[in-house]
């Protein structure tokens, strides 16, 4: 699939010295849902705005559907629709204003037809000629993901975009995605709530101290990092995991009344047969039995915590 971004050798480097981003290289394909996971301080917000224009590199180049950020700013800008952290918009106009607006400073002439269809996406409509004030946070969320979508971007970048959202009013914004990735726009969020980017994304970048440290296919990487946790209910409690079951790398749980067993996924042998012909023979008898999966939020954690 083309790429509609391609950021290639981008760094950035503060005057205080702080080296924000490394050597970073990414293409993010047209009309897929990208998610950008990393610890606070890791970059993420630092990329986004670079990439939109908004902040300058130390050196490198970002293209948008072929255009150069910086040589041909307004061609590129104009495909982009930014939903940043922070609750930007002037408190004393109403919602629908606030979204012409938007769509005004971009040179796009008026569409009401455009801007009611977004507000009504956004359940927004029955507030559209309320003051911005007025507004709770979640729906002032939404007021900023309208002003984004007002002059029809082609990528949509989504920086924490359910912070202070409600789980219903969540489950809608992710609708509107969909419907969004469903019409060619290309979404690139990022988020703290790792099980939305599990269930929505197409692809996941993983950025750490300024560095991407793995782009990958969610389901390749789910499949390829992924485990799957045994658990076992021990119908008596031990002290100890005797020697004899060492090869399994068991863990003790629950005080001593429970075993854990991780095993690989995508091994041709999971070893479960034998654990339990082994724990028989060590006299060990178990009352009930339970399997999981590796969540990507356990993905996650490991890699940003590896060395």
């Amino acid at each position: 699939m083309a790429s509609i971004i391609s950021v290639s050798n981008l760094s950035k480097t503060y005057g205080s010295g702080l080296k924000a981003l490394g050597n970073i290289n990414l293409d993010i394909r047209r009309g897929e849902i990208f998610a950008l996971l990393g610890p606070n301080g890791a970059g993420k917000t630092t990329l986004i705005n670079i990439i939109c224009g908004i902040a300058n590199p130390t050196q490198g180049k970002v293209e948008i559907d072929g255009h150069d950020i910086i040589e041909s700013y307004r061609a590129a800008r104009s495909l982009i629709g930014l939903v940043p952290q922070e609750l930007h918009t002037d408190a004393f106009e109403s919602v629908w204003s606030t979204a012409s607006f938007s769509r005004g400073l971009f040179g796009k002439p008026k569409n009401p037809g455009h801007i009611e269809k977004v507000l009504k996406d956004l359940s927004l409509w029955d507030k559209k000629d309320a003051k911005i004030i007025t507004l709770s946070g979640g729906m002032k969320r939404r007021v900023m993901i309208a002003k984004a979508l007002a002059h029809e971007p082609q990528v949509l970048f989504l920086d924490e975009p359910t912070a202070g959202v409600d789980v219903e009013l969540r489950k809608g914004m992710w609708e509107l995605v969909r419907t969004l990735r469903a019409s060619g726009v290309t979404v690139i969020l990022t988020t703290h709530y790792i099980e939305e980017a599990e269930e929505m994304a197409d692809r996941i970048g993983i950025i750490n101290k300024g560095d991407i440290i793995l782009v990958e296919e969610k389901a390749s990487l789910m499949q390829k990092l992924g485990k799957k946790r045994l658990k076992l209910h021990l119908q008596n409690r031990i002290d100890a995991i005797p020697p004899a079951l060492s090869a399994y790398n068991l863990e003790l749980s629950d005080h001593g009344c429970g075993l854990v067993y991780n095993y690989n996924t995508k091994g041709d042998r999971t070893g479960i047969t034998s654990l339990l012909g082994d724990l028989r023979a060590a006299g060990i008898k178990f009352s009930d039995l339970e399997t999981s999966e590796t969540s990507l939020e356990d993905i996650f954690v490991s890699l940003v915590r590896a060395p």
